[in-house]
Protein backbone atom coordinates (compact mmCIF):
# COMPACT_ATOMS: atom_id res chain seq x y z
CA UNK A 1 0.00 0.00 0.00
CA UNK A 2 1.15 3.45 -1.26
CA UNK A 3 1.66 6.51 1.61
CA UNK A 4 -1.52 9.20 0.75
CA UNK A 5 -0.23 12.90 0.91
CA UNK A 6 -2.21 16.07 1.86
CA UNK A 7 -4.36 17.28 -0.84
CA UNK A 8 -2.06 20.83 -1.71
CA UNK A 9 -4.26 24.00 -1.95
CA UNK A 10 -5.50 25.88 -5.27
CA UNK A 11 -2.24 27.75 -5.30
CA UNK A 12 -3.48 30.07 -8.86
CA UNK A 13 -5.18 32.25 -6.12
CA UNK A 14 -2.45 33.20 -4.06
CA UNK A 15 0.01 33.32 -6.92
CA UNK A 16 -1.40 33.71 -10.41
CA UNK A 17 0.05 31.79 -13.21
CA UNK A 18 2.79 34.33 -14.05
CA UNK A 19 4.31 34.10 -10.59
CA UNK A 20 8.48 33.59 -11.74
CA UNK A 21 9.50 32.66 -8.21
CA UNK A 22 7.41 29.54 -8.02
CA UNK A 23 7.72 28.02 -11.54
CA UNK A 24 11.64 28.92 -11.39
CA UNK A 25 11.50 26.95 -8.09
CA UNK A 26 9.22 23.98 -9.88
CA UNK A 27 11.76 24.27 -12.87
CA UNK A 28 14.98 23.12 -10.74
CA UNK A 29 13.05 21.27 -8.74
CA UNK A 30 12.38 18.98 -11.85
CA UNK A 31 15.85 19.54 -13.19
CA UNK A 32 16.72 17.90 -9.51
CA UNK A 33 14.49 14.97 -9.65
CA UNK A 34 15.80 14.35 -12.95
CA UNK A 35 19.42 14.53 -11.93
CA UNK A 36 18.68 12.11 -8.77
CA UNK A 37 16.71 9.50 -10.94
CA UNK A 38 19.69 9.35 -13.56
CA UNK A 39 22.41 8.50 -10.88
CA UNK A 40 19.84 6.16 -8.82
CA UNK A 41 19.59 4.33 -11.99
CA UNK A 42 23.28 4.44 -12.80
CA UNK A 43 24.42 3.41 -9.24
CA UNK A 44 21.80 0.72 -9.13
CA UNK A 45 20.55 1.67 -5.60
CA UNK A 46 20.75 4.31 -3.08
CA UNK A 47 23.95 6.33 -2.93
CA UNK A 48 25.92 6.98 0.13
CA UNK A 49 27.90 9.92 1.52
CA UNK A 50 31.25 7.74 2.34
CA UNK A 51 32.61 5.38 -0.35
CA UNK A 52 32.35 5.66 -4.21
CA UNK A 53 29.25 7.19 -4.62
CA UNK A 54 30.61 10.14 -2.42
CA UNK A 55 30.82 12.82 -4.89
CA UNK A 56 27.44 12.30 -6.38
CA UNK A 57 26.53 12.39 -2.59
CA UNK A 58 27.67 15.64 -1.91
CA UNK A 59 26.92 17.05 -5.49
CA UNK A 60 23.17 16.05 -4.42
CA UNK A 61 23.56 17.60 -1.17
CA UNK A 62 24.32 20.82 -2.84
CA UNK A 63 22.24 21.36 -5.45
CA UNK A 64 19.40 20.80 -2.79
CA UNK A 65 21.29 23.31 0.04
CA UNK A 66 21.48 26.00 -2.31
CA UNK A 67 17.94 25.80 -4.52
CA UNK A 68 15.96 25.60 -0.51
CA UNK A 69 18.10 28.59 0.80
CA UNK A 70 17.64 30.85 -2.65
CA UNK A 71 13.63 30.77 -2.69
CA UNK A 72 13.34 30.36 1.11
CA UNK A 73 12.35 34.11 1.48
CA UNK A 74 10.79 34.22 -1.59
CA UNK A 75 7.79 32.45 -1.76
CA UNK A 76 4.85 32.30 0.86
CA UNK A 77 6.20 30.15 3.49
CA UNK A 78 3.12 26.91 3.18
CA UNK A 79 4.07 26.44 -0.38
CA UNK A 80 7.52 26.14 0.45
CA UNK A 81 7.38 23.94 3.15
CA UNK A 82 4.83 22.13 0.96
CA UNK A 83 7.82 21.69 -1.68
CA UNK A 84 10.21 20.34 1.19
CA UNK A 85 7.89 17.43 1.66
CA UNK A 86 7.12 16.54 -1.75
CA UNK A 87 11.19 16.24 -2.43
CA UNK A 88 11.32 14.25 1.19
CA UNK A 89 8.64 11.75 -0.07
CA UNK A 90 10.37 11.45 -3.78
CA UNK A 91 13.69 10.73 -2.06
CA UNK A 92 12.78 8.42 0.17
CA UNK A 93 10.89 6.68 -2.65
CA UNK A 94 14.65 6.39 -4.13
CA UNK A 95 15.62 5.37 -0.69
CA UNK A 96 17.76 8.17 -0.48
CA UNK A 97 17.27 8.14 3.15
CA UNK A 98 19.90 10.21 4.80
CA UNK A 99 19.45 13.44 2.15
CA UNK A 100 15.59 13.17 2.75
CA UNK A 101 16.54 13.14 6.46
CA UNK A 102 18.80 16.12 6.16
CA UNK A 103 17.64 18.40 3.73
CA UNK A 104 13.85 18.25 3.40
CA UNK A 105 12.32 16.74 6.33
CA UNK A 106 14.92 17.76 8.99
CA UNK A 107 14.45 21.25 7.29
CA UNK A 108 10.80 21.40 8.16
CA UNK A 109 11.47 20.85 11.35
CA UNK A 110 14.21 23.13 12.33
CA UNK A 111 11.13 25.54 13.01
CA UNK A 112 10.13 23.90 16.04
CA UNK A 113 14.01 24.28 17.57
CA UNK A 114 14.28 20.44 18.81
CA UNK A 115 18.18 20.34 17.95
CA UNK A 116 18.51 19.01 21.86
CA UNK A 117 16.14 16.76 22.13
CA UNK A 118 15.49 13.37 19.92
CA UNK A 119 12.03 12.97 18.72
CA UNK A 120 11.17 9.80 19.24
CA UNK A 121 12.13 10.13 23.04
CA UNK A 122 9.01 12.54 23.01
CA UNK A 123 6.46 10.02 25.10
CA UNK A 124 3.95 12.15 26.08
CA UNK A 125 1.55 14.01 24.58
CA UNK A 126 1.05 16.92 26.47
CA UNK A 127 4.47 17.27 25.46
CA UNK A 128 4.30 16.69 22.25
CA UNK A 129 1.68 19.21 21.41
CA UNK A 130 3.56 21.69 23.34
CA UNK A 131 6.37 21.35 21.03
CA UNK A 132 5.02 21.10 17.71
CA UNK A 133 1.39 22.40 17.99
CA UNK A 134 1.89 25.50 20.61
CA UNK A 135 -0.84 27.48 18.59
CA UNK A 136 -3.35 23.98 18.75
CA UNK A 137 -4.48 21.79 15.64
CA UNK A 138 -6.25 24.04 13.58
CA UNK A 139 -2.95 25.99 11.95
CA UNK A 140 -2.69 25.63 8.39
CA UNK A 141 0.45 23.50 8.46
CA UNK A 142 -0.64 20.87 10.73
CA UNK A 143 -0.87 18.52 8.21
CA UNK A 144 2.49 19.04 7.16
CA UNK A 145 3.80 19.21 10.60
CA UNK A 146 2.71 15.29 10.93
CA UNK A 147 3.71 14.44 8.10
CA UNK A 148 7.62 15.76 8.23
CA UNK A 149 7.39 13.56 11.51
CA UNK A 150 6.24 10.61 9.76
CA UNK A 151 8.67 10.95 7.20
CA UNK A 152 11.67 11.72 9.80
CA UNK A 153 10.61 8.80 11.65
CA UNK A 154 10.29 6.36 9.06
CA UNK A 155 13.80 7.57 7.32
CA UNK A 156 15.37 7.06 11.01
CA UNK A 157 14.10 3.90 11.13
CA UNK A 158 15.62 2.57 7.29
CA UNK A 159 19.07 4.37 8.51
CA UNK A 160 19.18 2.04 11.85
CA UNK A 161 18.17 -1.14 9.30
CA UNK A 162 21.02 0.11 7.10
CA UNK A 163 23.70 -0.06 9.47
CA UNK A 164 22.14 -3.50 11.59
CA UNK A 165 19.43 -4.65 9.26
CA UNK A 166 19.43 -7.94 11.65
CA UNK A 167 19.22 -5.36 14.99
CA UNK A 168 21.52 -7.58 16.20
CA UNK A 169 22.50 -4.28 18.39
CA UNK A 170 20.43 -3.82 21.23
CA UNK A 171 20.62 0.34 20.98
CA UNK A 172 19.33 -0.87 17.12
CA UNK A 173 15.97 -2.14 18.83
CA UNK A 174 15.70 -0.17 21.25
CA UNK A 175 15.95 3.04 18.49
CA UNK A 176 13.18 0.93 16.34
CA UNK A 177 10.85 0.44 19.43
CA UNK A 178 11.16 4.79 19.90
CA UNK A 179 10.45 4.98 16.54
CA UNK A 180 7.20 2.72 16.44
CA UNK A 181 6.31 4.35 20.01
CA UNK A 182 6.80 7.75 18.94
CA UNK A 183 4.47 6.86 15.65
CA UNK A 184 1.88 5.71 18.05
CA UNK A 185 1.86 9.12 19.67
CA UNK A 186 1.50 10.99 16.61
CA UNK A 187 -1.53 8.74 15.22
CA UNK A 188 -3.03 9.56 19.11
CA UNK A 189 -2.80 13.39 18.50
CA UNK A 190 -4.32 12.96 14.66
CA UNK A 191 -7.06 10.58 15.46
CA UNK A 192 -9.60 13.10 16.67
CA UNK A 193 -9.21 14.99 13.49
CA UNK A 194 -11.15 13.48 10.84
CA UNK A 195 -9.96 15.62 8.32
CA UNK A 196 -6.38 14.60 8.60
CA UNK A 197 -7.33 10.71 8.30
CA UNK A 198 -5.08 10.11 5.97
CA UNK A 199 -2.09 10.84 8.23
CA UNK A 200 -3.34 7.78 10.59
CA UNK A 201 -3.54 5.65 7.39
CA UNK A 202 0.04 6.78 6.57
CA UNK A 203 1.01 6.00 10.28
CA UNK A 204 -0.31 2.65 9.88
CA UNK A 205 1.81 1.88 6.80
CA UNK A 206 4.59 2.76 8.64
CA UNK A 207 3.82 0.98 11.61
CA UNK A 208 3.43 -2.25 9.56
CA UNK A 209 6.18 -1.87 7.54
CA UNK A 210 8.22 -1.43 10.77
CA UNK A 211 6.57 -4.73 12.67
CA UNK A 212 6.99 -7.03 9.72
CA UNK A 213 10.42 -6.24 9.93
CA UNK A 214 10.47 -7.50 13.49
CA UNK A 215 8.01 -10.54 12.73
CA UNK A 216 10.66 -11.86 10.24
CA UNK A 217 13.37 -11.53 12.80
CA UNK A 218 11.31 -13.38 15.66
CA UNK A 219 10.30 -10.07 17.65
CA UNK A 220 6.64 -10.58 17.41
CA UNK A 221 5.85 -10.27 20.87
CA UNK A 222 7.24 -6.61 20.31
CA UNK A 223 5.43 -5.91 17.09
CA UNK A 224 2.30 -7.24 18.47
CA UNK A 225 1.06 -4.34 20.24
CA UNK A 226 2.03 -1.76 17.52
CA UNK A 227 -0.34 -3.79 14.62
CA UNK A 228 -3.31 -4.37 17.23
CA UNK A 229 -3.12 -0.47 17.50
CA UNK A 230 -2.76 0.21 14.11
CA UNK A 231 -5.90 -2.12 13.44
CA UNK A 232 -8.06 -0.13 16.07
CA UNK A 233 -6.94 3.20 14.31
CA UNK A 234 -8.37 1.28 11.23
CA UNK A 235 -11.68 0.69 13.14
CA UNK A 236 -11.85 4.33 14.33
CA UNK A 237 -11.15 6.68 11.70
CA UNK A 238 -14.88 7.08 10.34
CA UNK A 239 -13.44 8.30 6.67
CA UNK A 240 -11.40 4.78 6.73
CA UNK A 241 -14.33 2.32 7.55
CA UNK A 242 -14.81 1.95 3.93
CA UNK A 243 -14.40 -0.52 1.25
CA UNK A 244 -11.44 1.33 -0.20
CA UNK A 245 -9.70 0.61 2.75
CA UNK A 246 -10.84 -2.48 3.45
CA UNK A 247 -7.84 -4.45 2.01
CA UNK A 248 -5.53 -2.44 3.92
CA UNK A 249 -7.28 -3.75 7.34
CA UNK A 250 -7.50 -7.05 6.41
CA UNK A 251 -4.16 -6.77 6.25
CA UNK A 252 -3.30 -5.42 9.46
CA UNK A 253 -6.09 -7.83 10.85
CA UNK A 254 -4.01 -10.78 9.55
CA UNK A 255 -0.65 -9.71 10.80
CA UNK A 256 -2.26 -9.72 14.21
CA UNK A 257 -3.59 -12.57 14.19
CA UNK A 258 0.35 -14.43 12.94
CA UNK A 259 1.49 -12.05 15.92
CA UNK A 260 -0.68 -14.74 18.07
CA UNK A 261 0.65 -17.73 16.50
CA UNK A 262 4.28 -16.81 16.95
CA UNK A 263 3.78 -16.09 20.36
CA UNK A 264 1.96 -20.26 20.31
CA UNK A 265 -1.04 -18.04 21.43
CA UNK A 266 -3.74 -20.01 18.82
CA UNK A 267 -6.53 -19.25 20.96
CA UNK A 268 -6.27 -15.89 20.34
CA UNK A 269 -5.74 -16.06 17.36
CA UNK A 270 -8.92 -17.20 16.01
CA UNK A 271 -10.89 -14.97 18.46
CA UNK A 272 -9.32 -12.07 16.98
CA UNK A 273 -10.19 -13.41 13.68
CA UNK A 274 -13.73 -14.01 14.58
CA UNK A 275 -13.82 -10.43 15.71
CA UNK A 276 -12.28 -9.22 12.22
CA UNK A 277 -14.56 -11.28 10.69
CA UNK A 278 -17.69 -9.75 12.36
CA UNK A 279 -16.12 -6.34 11.44
CA UNK A 280 -16.07 -7.08 7.77
CA UNK A 281 -19.63 -8.61 7.63
CA UNK A 282 -21.03 -5.06 9.95
CA UNK A 283 -19.07 -3.43 6.76
CA UNK A 284 -20.93 -5.67 3.83
CA UNK A 285 -24.38 -4.88 5.39
CA UNK A 286 -23.95 -1.49 5.68
CA UNK A 287 -22.63 -0.95 2.32
CA UNK A 288 -25.88 -3.30 1.16
CA UNK A 289 -28.32 -0.86 2.80
CA UNK A 290 -26.49 2.54 1.22
CA UNK A 291 -26.66 1.34 -1.91
CA UNK A 292 -29.22 -0.07 -4.12
CA UNK A 293 -26.27 -1.79 -7.13
CA UNK A 294 -23.77 -4.23 -6.63
CA UNK A 295 -20.39 -3.13 -7.06
CA UNK A 296 -18.26 -6.13 -8.66
CA UNK A 297 -14.98 -5.09 -7.58
CA UNK A 298 -16.61 -4.40 -3.91
CA UNK A 299 -17.76 -7.80 -3.76
CA UNK A 300 -14.64 -9.53 -4.64
CA UNK A 301 -12.61 -7.47 -1.63
CA UNK A 302 -15.36 -8.70 0.65
CA UNK A 303 -14.68 -12.07 -0.42
CA UNK A 304 -10.73 -11.94 -0.21
CA UNK A 305 -11.06 -9.87 3.13
CA UNK A 306 -13.74 -13.00 4.58
CA UNK A 307 -11.62 -15.67 2.97
CA UNK A 308 -8.14 -14.40 4.61
CA UNK A 309 -9.76 -14.37 8.47
CA UNK A 310 -11.50 -17.72 7.35
CA UNK A 311 -8.56 -19.56 6.70
CA UNK A 312 -6.86 -18.27 10.32
CA UNK A 313 -10.07 -19.70 11.93
CA UNK A 314 -9.99 -22.54 10.07
CA UNK A 315 -5.97 -23.38 10.72
CA UNK A 316 -6.69 -23.59 14.53
CA UNK A 317 -10.33 -25.21 14.31
CA UNK A 318 -9.13 -27.82 12.31
CA UNK A 319 -6.91 -29.51 14.95
CA UNK A 320 -8.82 -28.01 18.33
CA UNK A 321 -12.41 -29.99 16.77
CA UNK A 322 -10.14 -33.52 16.71
CA UNK A 323 -8.51 -32.98 19.93
CA UNK A 324 -9.97 -35.03 22.89
CA UNK A 325 -11.16 -33.28 26.09
CA UNK A 326 -8.71 -33.34 28.90
CA UNK A 327 -9.60 -36.16 31.22
CA UNK A 328 -11.43 -38.43 29.19
CA UNK A 329 -10.19 -42.30 28.27
CA UNK A 330 -11.25 -43.86 25.22
CA UNK A 331 -9.62 -45.98 22.86
CA UNK A 332 -8.28 -44.91 20.12
CA UNK A 333 -9.32 -46.39 16.53
CA UNK A 334 -6.59 -45.43 13.83
CA UNK A 335 -7.39 -44.50 10.52
CA UNK A 336 -6.24 -46.57 7.60
CA UNK A 337 -6.46 -44.02 5.04
CA UNK A 338 -6.26 -46.28 1.90
CA UNK A 339 -9.49 -47.31 2.35
CA UNK A 340 -10.63 -43.88 2.06
CA UNK A 341 -9.11 -42.84 -1.04
CA UNK A 342 -12.37 -44.60 -3.38
CA UNK A 343 -14.94 -42.80 -1.24
CA UNK A 344 -16.34 -39.63 -2.19
CA UNK A 345 -15.48 -35.79 -0.84
CA UNK A 346 -15.24 -35.22 1.48
CA UNK A 347 -13.86 -38.83 2.73
CA UNK A 348 -13.28 -37.54 6.52
CA UNK A 349 -14.27 -34.66 9.34
CA UNK A 350 -11.19 -32.56 7.96
CA UNK A 351 -13.01 -32.61 4.59
CA UNK A 352 -15.89 -31.54 5.50
CA UNK A 353 -15.05 -28.46 7.22
CA UNK A 354 -12.73 -27.53 4.75
CA UNK A 355 -16.18 -27.81 2.39
CA UNK A 356 -18.30 -26.13 4.39
CA UNK A 357 -16.26 -22.96 5.21
CA UNK A 358 -14.37 -22.44 1.32
CA UNK A 359 -16.15 -22.27 -1.52
CA UNK A 360 -13.61 -23.85 -4.09
CA UNK A 361 -10.72 -25.36 -4.48
CA UNK A 362 -8.19 -22.46 -4.52
CA UNK A 363 -9.67 -21.11 -1.12
CA UNK A 364 -9.22 -24.29 0.21
CA UNK A 365 -5.91 -25.10 -0.41
CA UNK A 366 -4.92 -22.23 1.13
CA UNK A 367 -6.58 -23.13 4.29
CA UNK A 368 -4.31 -26.00 4.18
CA UNK A 369 -1.40 -24.18 3.33
CA UNK A 370 -1.80 -22.26 6.48
CA UNK A 371 -2.87 -25.22 8.55
CA UNK A 372 0.65 -26.81 7.83
CA UNK A 373 2.46 -24.19 8.61
CA UNK A 374 3.89 -23.18 11.80
CA UNK A 375 5.90 -20.31 11.86
CA UNK A 376 7.74 -21.25 15.17
CA UNK A 377 9.18 -24.80 13.79
CA UNK A 378 12.17 -25.02 12.51
CA UNK A 379 11.82 -24.63 8.62
CA UNK A 380 14.21 -27.91 7.66
CA UNK A 381 13.30 -30.23 10.81
CA UNK A 382 11.33 -32.84 9.53
CA UNK A 383 8.23 -34.67 10.92
CA UNK A 384 5.03 -33.47 12.46
CA UNK A 385 4.27 -29.84 14.65
CA UNK A 386 4.13 -30.06 18.39
CA UNK A 387 2.52 -31.24 20.56
CA UNK A 388 3.30 -34.58 19.11
CA UNK A 389 -1.16 -36.18 19.77
CA UNK A 390 -2.21 -38.53 17.31
CA UNK A 391 -5.42 -36.58 16.35
CA UNK A 392 -2.71 -33.78 15.35
CA UNK A 393 -0.96 -36.50 13.29
CA UNK A 394 -4.30 -37.72 11.59
CA UNK A 395 -5.43 -33.99 10.84
CA UNK A 396 -2.12 -33.16 9.32
CA UNK A 397 -2.01 -36.25 7.16
CA UNK A 398 -5.76 -35.38 6.24
CA UNK A 399 -5.04 -31.98 5.41
CA UNK A 400 -1.92 -33.34 2.84
CA UNK A 401 -4.18 -35.55 1.27
CA UNK A 402 -6.78 -33.27 0.81
CA UNK A 403 -4.09 -30.77 -1.00
CA UNK A 404 -2.82 -33.03 -3.08
CA UNK A 405 -6.11 -34.62 -4.31
CA UNK A 406 -6.80 -30.45 -4.98
CA UNK A 407 -3.74 -30.46 -6.89
CA UNK A 408 -4.62 -32.94 -8.85
CA UNK A 409 -8.09 -31.60 -9.96
CA UNK A 410 -9.93 -34.83 -8.54
CA UNK A 411 -12.00 -33.17 -6.79
CA UNK A 412 -15.46 -31.94 -8.12
CA UNK A 413 -16.75 -28.79 -6.33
Amino acid sequence: MEPQTEPLIDLSKYYGKKNLNKFSLEQELKEFMLFMKRINKSSAGPFHSMGPDHDAYIRSANILFNIWNKYKHRLPLHFYHEQLLMVGDFLAQLKEYRLALWQCYGRYLQQFNIDQISIDEITEIDQFKSIFFSSGLDAENTGLTFHALQGKSICNYQLVIDSDGSLLNLESMKKCMNILTFLRLIMQVVLPQERLCWLIYNGTIHIYTICRHLMILGHSAKAFEYLLWASICMESSVPLLTVRYLKWRTILYASVCQCYFDCQIDLHAEIFARRSLCKIQELSQLENMSSSTINPEDVKIFKESVIKMSVIIFKRAVIETRRKPKGLLRPKQRVVFKDTVNLPWPHNSTESLLAEMFDGSAAQFLAILEAVTNSYRRVLHTGPPLPAETEVYDVLMELILAGVEILAGTISQ
